[in-house]
């Protein structure tokens, strides 16, 4: 009996010993989550006094004094009275040419459309030169995209090798350290300050710009299907193309789009440097005339442009999204562009 309550006495021991050590290890555990916790909390905590030191630093060495701000804030809220009302007086040639002012001016042009395509046609008024500005924006991303296609293959490492490829990163980095208003004024002596040098400038900035986006897609995708085109015999163009291309059309797409959101703002802050369209206009009546009114209607102008731009370019991405056409072809893809509904994100639980 002595002997079978030992062995008893010792399984327990035993037992007791086997729970002991997971006990143990997850205390270890424990302690060491809680460790990388404080140590992640005292560098978050170092990373934020630094960018504060950083940020006063900068502050002071251009001559930042909140004082100063606090001082002329007052005249500043004072000065925006001088942009109220509104004056789109200069909304159509109709509308200036008769002296229609204020919000009726957008009235009396609306109910004549053909005023609207007068000008259109003359490139006057606020209607005529936001087009200038939207095509600016529109021509000059469509022009830059073959060549930044061209250089985002190019410069992705899966097609060209190390250190080749960084021929032309470089060049999409060397595009992209200069602005789009500093390359308007480099073709001036080409193109002259106007809308065809705004054109080229807005193309330029899309090679670097869209290029380099399309460089780092590539170097996301997956090596299964290039592989697998490989091992068919496929040449490097093809592998390009059908293994690689293939996998980011959508997202190239989206991309373009997104960057050709950024070119109709680009295309008004050229505008307002001397390059045309409505940013011409804006500087005009800021800088030329003080007529604060009329550069509020063109205020409001840029605001409804971007919008609208950005809201057509914004549901063109959704429709596209390869999780919302994966049995699709494309042929359905964009006759579902055409579905009003679908547009409005209505048409989403449809069979």
């Amino acid at each position: 009996m002595s002997g079978e309550s030992n062995s008893a006495d010792a399984g327990a021991d035993a037992a007791a010993g086997a729970d002991a050590e997971p006990d143990t290890s997850i205390d270890e555990v424990l302690g060491q989550i809680e460790r990388n916790q404080r140590i992640r909390r005292i560098l978050t905590a170092l990373g934020v006094v630094l960018l504060g030191l950083v940020t006063a630093a900068g502050l002071t060495f251009i001559g930042f004094k909140l004082a100063d701000v606090v001082r002329t804030f007052p005249g500043f809220i004072g000065s925006l009275v001088d942009f109220l009302p509104p004056n789109f007086v200069d909304f159509t040639t109709y509308s200036s040419r008769n002296n229609i002012e204020g919000p009726r001016a957008i009235y009396e042009s609306l109910i004549r459309p053909w005023t609207l395509y007068e000008s259109l046609m003359a490139q006057d008024g606020l209607v005529g030169l936001s087009v200038i500005t939207i095509a600016i924006g529109f021509c000059g991303t469509v022009l830059g995209f073959p060549l930044a296609l061209l250089f985002g293959v190019l410069g992705s490492e899966r097609v060209t090798p190390f250190p080749f490829n960084f021929i032309f990163r470089g060049t999409m980095s060397t595009i992209r350290a200069i602005p789009a208003l500093v390359w308007v004024l480099i073709y001036i002596p080409l193109a002259g300050l106007g809308p065809v040098g705004a054109l080229m400038a807005v193309a330029t900035d899309t090679v670097g710009n869209l290029g380099r986006l399309f460089t780092d897609e590539l170097e996301e995708i997956d090596d299964g299907p290039i592989e697998a085109i490989g091992s068919t015999g496929a040449s490097g163009p093809q592998r390009v193309v059908f293994g690689m291309l293939s996998q980011v059309f959508t997202s190239f797409i989206a991309w373009t789009l997104y960057i050709f959101e950024i070119n109709v703002r680009i295309a008004v802050s050229l505008g307002v440097v001397g390059a045309g369209g409505i940013g011409r206009y804006l500087s005009d009546r800021f800088f030329g005339f003080l007529e604060f009114g009329k550069g509020m209607a063109a205020i409001i102008m840029v605001i409804f442009i971007v919008l609208s731009v950005e809201m057509i370019s914004s549901r063109l991405r959704a429709r596209l999204r390869p999780s919302e056409h994966e049995s699709k072809s494309w042929i359905e893809a964009a006759q579902d562009l055409a579905d009003g509904e679908k547009w409005l994100g209505m048409g989403s639980n449809k069979q």
